[in-house]
């Protein structure tokens, strides 16, 4: 993969250059950052700048032997491993066909969408005992081409305890020109042995304006309307992608969201049960995504009042009902909007009876928006 195909994380792209051109590169790295910030496709970048034999100082030239083999995943050198259901098969290499297939259609995915789209009873999946073995051996054997030898271990914190001990070693005694890039979205849940033994690089969220600029040139969308969807989804690529889906969605939330405003602020307690009934009503990832918005509006709404609205990022119909709405939201009362919103999300998350949540969320709302 080409950096330049990479969205945003330029300083990340540059330090990851330095290494190759340093001669300086760590031989076990642990890429930590949620998938939609873009771990794997730096990870591929990465591999492919290494190999490239025509590089220059800011990309692999994507045209020599080298880079057309990383392009279509087929180098010898470089080795995958990721989670499987073992129910199928406990082996990566069974699953090589549709790990290629997916990454060619978008290297930027979720463990939930790997899970789904090699398994329609969407079992979890895990690096098991047997993918260690497959592991070492191919690494104990010499390179083909008589460069690196790579391995990539996607969602490293899926490896089940027996399998993370038996590649310690490995780990910290590899064999020469032998990178490992395991790429995690929690630190947490990796095996403490494990992290000593990497060199961690953090990659953060994408920058707002690099994720609008992508989104506005790549899906049919206004720039305003990017510009909202990647503050919403808060540098999180996927998340802009799951948003922008279902663009309808999107107009529901914005409707609730108003629609809930107003209630409230009426202190019309019949249309606030009214309210509550409706929200209580959709899924509760509906209702996750609904209150997620729900923040973002706050956030946007105290950009608005203390920046003379330079920094925020809204759609024009979202802007337009913010020209009335945003002084409800003020100093005295955003900790308390944020902390409760963030607080329902929470409990939805891990199956609070929604009636009773979103009826009291109602009337904290009705409260706080007096006190601005």
């Amino acid at each position: 993969m080409l950096f330049k195909d990479i969205i945003g994380q330029q300083e990340l792209k540059k330090h990851l250059i330095k290494e190759v051109q340093e001669d300086r590169i760590s031989h076990a790295q642990l890429f930590l950052g949620n998938a939609g910030f873009g771990g794997l496709a730096l990870a591929l970048g990465f591999v492919q700048y290494l190999f490239c034999s025509n590089k220059n100082d800011i990309d692999s030239c994507g045209e020599c032997p080298s880079c057309r083999k990383v392009l279509e995943l087929q180098h010898p050198d470089i080795h995958f491993s990721f989670p499987v259901v073992q129910a199928i098969e406990k082996r990566s290499d069974f699953f090589l066909k549709e790990w290629r297939q997916k990454i060619k259609s978008n290297p930027y995915f979720s463990l939930n969408e790997w899970t789904n789209f090699i398994d329609e009873k969407g079992r979890k999946p895990i690096i098991g005992t047997e993918e260690s073995h497959e592991i070492i051996k191919k690494l104990s054997l010499k390179s083909f081409e008589g460069g690196y030898k790579v391995m990539i271990i996607w969602m490293a914190e899926e490896m089940n305890v027996t399998c993370a001990n038996k590649l310690l070693k490995i780990l910290e005694e590899p064999p020469q020109n032998t990178l490992f890039i395991l790429l995690s979205e929690s630190h947490d849940a990796m095996l403490q042995t494990i992290l000593s033994r990497t060199q961690i690089v953090k990659v953060p969220t994408i920058l707002v304006d690099d994720l609008s600029s992508y989104l506005n040139k790549n899906f049919d969308i206004s720039s305003g309307d990017a510009l909202s969807v990647s503050a919403q989804a808060e540098g999180n690529f996927i998340e802009a992608r799951n948003l922008l889906s279902d663009q309808e969605e999107k107009n529901i939330n914005r409707e609730l969201f108003i629609k809930l405003m107003r209630v409230c602020y009426k202190k019309n307690v019949l249309e606030m049960m009214e309210w509550s009934d409706e929200i209580s009503s959709f899924g509760k990832e509906k209702q996750k995504i609904f209150l997620k918005y729900c923040l973002h509006m706050f956030r946007q709404s105290i950009l608005k009042n203390y920046t003379q609205n330079l920094l925020t990022k809204t759609s024009k119909e979202e802007d337009d009902f913010l020209k009335n709405f945003a002084r409800f939201i003020s100093g005295n009362n955003i900790s308390e909007f944020m902390q409760n919103f963030n607080d329902a999300h929470y409990h939805i998350d891990r199956n609070a009876n929604p009636k009773i949540l979103f009826t009291e969320l109602c009337f904290q709302t009705m409260r706080f928006i007096h006190k601005a």
